[in-house]
């Protein structure tokens, strides 16, 4: 398989030295209010904007929560994740660090994979059909993360992987009776399958996928395979 859309080079930014991922979002790029209401569609009833834009607002029939785009405006916040980008990173396998596109000489020479990078203190390897919401890396920017992360130095794992297969999404449930947010712990999302009942009440803030042929890998013998080759 290979990308026959024209790549678009994006624009890359920086800050105090590192490079700010595609995925992070910037200060200015707010969380935007919007009135929540009982909607009713096709599918059932559910949570839905009062002034909602169906094409900008849902994917896959799930409310998305808004998030203004302003990237490179304002102070990056690497630990946390920009709801678009990352959707759009999962949807069309964009490196998660440069958002440019994982279907490069790289994947063609792995037997086209993808390369997945993730923390593990323990080295606990990815496993065949493992859940993330982690878009790929391209080679490059594994190495440069692998770098620049203190998490990621502390530990990490990584794999050759030939699909990956939409799963549902990670996001706040919100009780059919009053329109509250349910709550959740700290610093984690619900997580919802696709056409469990719980999806129309779910404000949706990640995609999440599963992985699929998945070969475990270092990458040190991944730069060693491309210096061979070039």
């Amino acid at each position: 398989m290979t990308n026959s859309r024209a790549a678009i080079q994006k624009r890359q930014f920086y800050w105090q030295g590192l490079h700010v991922p595609f995925i992070a979002p910037w200060s200015n790029e707010r969380i935007l209010p919007g009135t929540i209401v009982r909607r009713t569609g096709v599918g059932g009833t559910g949570i839905g904007y009062a002034d909602e834009l169906s094409r900008v607002d849902r994917r896959r029939g799930v409310l998305w929560v808004r998030q203004s785009l302003a990237q490179g405006s304002g102070t990056p916040t690497l630990g946390n994740v920009h709801a678009l980008r990352q959707r759009q990173a999962m949807s069309h396998m964009l490196c998660q660090v440069c958002g440019e596109t994982t279907y490069d000489a790289d994947f063609a020479r792995w037997g086209e994979r993808h390369l997945f990078l993730a923390r593990a203190l323990k080295g606990r390897p990815f496993s065949e059909g493992e859940q993330t919401s982690a878009p790929p890396v391209c080679l490059p920017c594994a190495h440069e993360s692998i770098n620049a992360c203190p998490h990621l130095r502390k530990g990490h794992t990584a794999a050759l992987v030939k699909y990956a297969r939409p799963w549902g999404v990670a996001g706040v449930d919100f009780d059919e009776a009053t329109l509250r947010m349910m709550p959740t712990p700290p610093e984690q999302h619900l997580k919802i399958q696709m056409d469990h009942p719980r999806e129309r009440w779910t404000l949706a803030m990640r995609e999440i996928q599963t992985l699929h042929g998945v070969t475990p890998v270092k990458l040190i013998d991944l730069a060693g395979t491309r210096s061979k080759s070039s």
